[in-house]
């Protein structure tokens, strides 16, 4: 069962269609759940809904994984670059536009902090007392730019986001940023952290030797924070949605071993 409605995000001043799957048994039962947040809702939960005519299927990744949990989708922002502005916490070096083919003129990124902020203080918050969740076992999980977005609500609210899943993750968009704020954060309440990458990634010029470098380079700050994490590398995967749901199952029951 799946429940929308219309959110604000009052720093910036924009609505945002947020979708909530709940457990098949949630109405019939007085227990609470643990609560995944997600990004990109419109490519998660149904095929014709999804921009590149393949989802997620959340609901199937969870049943597979024989785990109970709330998954609470947030549209992203499909107008122009915001997307790629609302999941980067920092504005991007220019050498990132040219990558992208975007005109240098526009600042990419930068408003990640405050579209963390939205979903931490004001749609958490909502979640918690409209749906019988456990109120301090929350994750967080994305692919790509959401894969960095998810990270970096790791790095800042680690005593929230305890469980964390990034999958084909553009840490290029902020690579010394994100690298920068992992060194410097105290991780120690996190619980699971997994992140991956595919051999065959592809982004405009951003090549699978990019999304490669990108990650491991993230890998070898991550490996000294002392945290229970895992990376994976995934041969011939590509960057989409049929990839990501394929292996999605098996990550959340990672994310959510004792």
């Amino acid at each position: 069962m799946v429940e929308t409605f219309e959110f604000k995000i009052t720093a910036l001043n924009r609505a945002r269609k947020i979708s909530v799957l709940l457990p098949s048994e949630y109405v019939y039962s007085t227990k609470d759940y643990p609560v995944l947040y997600m990004h990109d809702a419109q490519n998660l939960f149904k095929d014709e809904d999804s921009f590149f005519g393949s989802s997620w299927r959340i609901a199937d990744c969870v049943l597979k994984s024989g785990k109970e949990l709330i998954v609470v989708g947030i549209d992203c922002n499909g107008e122009g670059t915001k997307r790629s502005d609302e999941f980067g916490p920092w504005i991007s070096e220019k050498s990132v536009n040219e990558g992208l083919c975007i005109d240098n003129s526009i600042d990419l990124g930068g408003e990640g902090e405050e579209y963390i902020e939205f979903i931490t203080k004001e749609l958490k918050p909502f979640i918690d007392n409209k749906y019988r969740t456990i109120v301090d076992d929350t994750a967080m999980a994305g692919s790509s730019a959401g894969g960095l977005i998810s990270t970096y609500a790791m790095c800042k609210y680690p005593s929230i986001y305890k469980r964390v899943a990034a999958l084909s993750n553009a840490y290029w968009l902020n690579q010394k940023d994100i690298e920068n704020f992992a060194e410097k954060s105290d991780l120690t309440d996190i619980k699971r952290f997994y992140f991956d990458v595919g051999t065959k990634e592809q982004t405009a010029s951003f090549d699978s030797a990019a999304y490669l470098n990108s990650n491991i380079s993230f890998k070898n700050v991550i490996e000294n924070k002392g945290i229970n994490y895992h990376f994976a590398i995934f041969e011939d995967a590509v960057h989409n949605e049929e990839s990501w749901r394929e292996r999605f199952p098996d990550i959340i029951k990672y994310l959510y071993e004792v």
